[in-house]
């Protein structure tokens, strides 16, 4: 039993965090606080605490505190070590990636854009955040029809002797082979910056402008293309529900209910909405949506990788504002203003964040309520005690035997746990033995389960028939595991869907549910998510096997002398058909190498 008394009496009213844990010394909460005493007694006052906060109390068995310079510093810390710990009762953000820019080159004779994620290390311009990575490519998409600038990789660009695709269907003027000259492609860029950088209406003027000087010239053809450019510019002009204000801002709006909420975020950069986003963190305290938000916005924010705009719009008053925008300045390297009073459009924008908040929320709630209740009807079905509320799934893909990779998604009362999802790149098998890999997924998964790696399944689905449900079992058997239900998902003699039959081991039975079960509903959702996540992995190994080169992987050949053998031939098939004298000519190239070179070509 925590002594609260003793330990507060000795608490310092300095500024500071908390971290408090079970009786396990397992973390349960990480905390800031001005004074430390007096925010640690609000925990152990004899009223006016939630329900759920009193349960977090009960559990403690001890509390660290770390005294800081300032409340600042105290929010950095709090911030470094909720993203290290995870601990329980914070309100987690779960996914913490940085966002994807557009990337515009800088030090290229002919500057390439392109998708861009990442810490920023190469020379040129980084336009964004963009939400997601689909907003990226249809920007990419639109700037590619109407400015047509090269997306090729450098290697590829420095290598052509001919246009390619992306020339025919008029998405690239072809700088590789010099069909538009340095000035002329300069023009394009500079009219990609402008429109990214939100001065549409400065590129219309111009290029009308430039429309008219063609026709009186009477070159049609080019004033054609520059209306086509100036009609595209204006239809998207017109659906950019920003218009008419400016700025970097992120817009932040929140909604409540029934213990779950939703974050949903803006993104205006120069006056332009480049999408939304909206985030559900977990939290376990019962806090009001302020209360929420002012957990969530640090979290966001602090030390990530993640842009801090001038401005952030909020649907709430934040606490702890002054010490919050102090931090975000200090890591943004600028001032950083954080504002809930507003009126105009960016009160707009604020109740349209709020809108969309709610509206999610509300769909998302009826979506996990449907699926609490397939996880019911599956318990029902399955005669089990206790409701399953976890499941997993492994299925295995290939072409032909090649690139075989297994999948593992996870799934709870909640949908998807996709930080649980692992993929298991197969080796040391015959190519197309489905038993095999599925062996190994299971052995390799399991083991690392069994180490501690992660939370068992209450039930493993099996994509397949009795041959992989056996492989199942023996894995389970030969590693220990008790206590998963396993079940194959076997796609019945007809193989389409609402014919599957189940084979469940724990009674040695098949079952054949109705099409309109709710349980099988729930079997073909995580069955056909396995599905997809083996299909996306087998093909990102198959498609990065086959753009490898063969001379990547000869002894000796590295970058410059794989470059020179492809400038001085003109293409791999060039070298395949060349001699060892030939190739022993190539600047570089010892006769001992091209010997290798000749030999690993020609032994594939």
């Amino acid at each position: 039993m925590f002594d609260s008394k003793r330990f507060l009496a000795t608490v310092t009213r300095k500024p500071g965090v908390y971290q408090m844990f079970d009786a396990d010394n397992k973390i349960l909460y990480v905390g800031k606080a001005k004074n430390l005493r007096n925010r640690l007694s609000s925990y152990f006052r004899s009223s006016g605490l939630t329900t759920k906060t009193m349960a977090l109390v009960q559990r403690i068995g001890n509390i660290e505190v770390t005294v800081t310079r300032s409340e600042t510093e105290a929010l950095v810390l709090e911030q470094s070590l909720i993203k290290a710990q995870r601990p329980p009762y914070n309100v987690m953000l779960k996914d913490d990636k940085g966002y994807p820019y557009i990337f515009l080159s800088s030090n290229d004779t002919f500057p390439r854009i392109a998708f861009h994620r990442g810490t920023k290390r190469k020379k040129g311009r980084y336009f964004g955040p963009f939400p997601n990575a689909s907003s990226v490519r249809d920007s990419l998409n639109f700037l590619q029809k109407i400015f047509r600038i090269r997306s090729c990789e450098d290697s590829v660009f420095r290598n052509r002797s001919r246009p390619c695709l992306q020339y025919q269907i008029e998405r690239c003027t072809a700088p590789c082979v010099e069909f538009i000259s340095e000035a002329d492609y300069r023009e394009d860029v500079r009219h990609a910056e402008m429109f990214l950088t939100g001065k549409s209406d400065n590129i219309i003027r111009e290029l009308a402008d430039q429309m008219d000087e063609a026709s009186r010239a009477l070159e049609f053809e080019k004033a054609a293309r520059l209306r086509d450019q100036v009609s595209a510019l204006r239809r998207l002009q017109a659906d950019q529900v920003a218009e008419g204000a400016s700025g970097d801002v992120d817009v932040l709006g929140i909604a409540s209910e029934g213990g779950s909420c939703c974050v949903h975020v803006l993104f205006v950069r120069q006056g332009r909405i480049l999408g939304s986003r909206s985030y559900f963190p977990s939290e376990k305290l019962g806090l009001t949506p302020a209360e929420l938000l002012s957990a969530f916005v640090p979290q966001f924010y602090l030390g990530g990788p993640r842009e801090i705009p001038r401005e952030i719009l909020v649907s709430e008053l934040l606490q702890d504002l002054p010490p919050l925008q102090q931090a975000m300045g200090e890591q943004s390297g600028r001032e950083v203003r954080i504002t809930h009073k507003l009126r105009g459009k960016r009160a707009t924008w604020v109740e349209m964040a709020q809108q969309a908040a709610q509206q999610n929320l509300s769909s998302r709630t009826a979506a996990q309520q449907k699926l609490f209740s397939r996880f019911e009807v599956l318990q029902e079905v399955l005669s089990l005690e206790q409701l399953p509320e976890r499941l997993e799934c492994f299925d295995i893909s290939h072409s032909s035997g090649e690139a075989t990779v297994a999948s593992c998604v996870v799934f709870d009362t909640g949908g998807p746990v996709k930080s649980d999802y692992r993929r298991f790149n197969i080796e040391g098998i015959e190519g197309g033995d489905d038993y095999a890999a599925m062996s190994q997924a299971l052995r390799r998964r399991y083991t690392r389960l069994s180490d501690g790696e992660g939370k068992f399944p209450n039930i493993l689905l099996i994509d397949g028939g009795k041959g992989q449900v056996t492989q199942a079992v023996e894995a389970l058997n030969d590693l220990g595991v008790v206590g998963v239900q396993i079940i194959g998902v076997a796609k019945g003699t007809t193989r389409k869907a609402g014919f599957e039959i189940l084979h469940v081991v724990s009674s040695n039975k098949e079952l054949v549910l109705s099409a309109d079960s709710s349980a099988l509903h729930l079997i073909q959702q995580v069955r056909d998510e396995a599905h997809r996540f083996a299909i996306a992995g087998h093909r990102a190994r198959r498609d990065k096997k086959r753009r490898e080169s063969p001379l990547e992987g000869i002894a000796g050949i590295g970058p410059t002398r794989r470059r020179a053998l492809l400038r001085h031939f003109g293409g791999l098939q060039e070298i395949k058909r060349a001699t060892v004298t030939e190739i022993a000519s190539v600047d570089g190239i010892s006769r001992k190498l091209a010997e290798d070179i000749y030999s690993a070509l020609h032994n594939e």
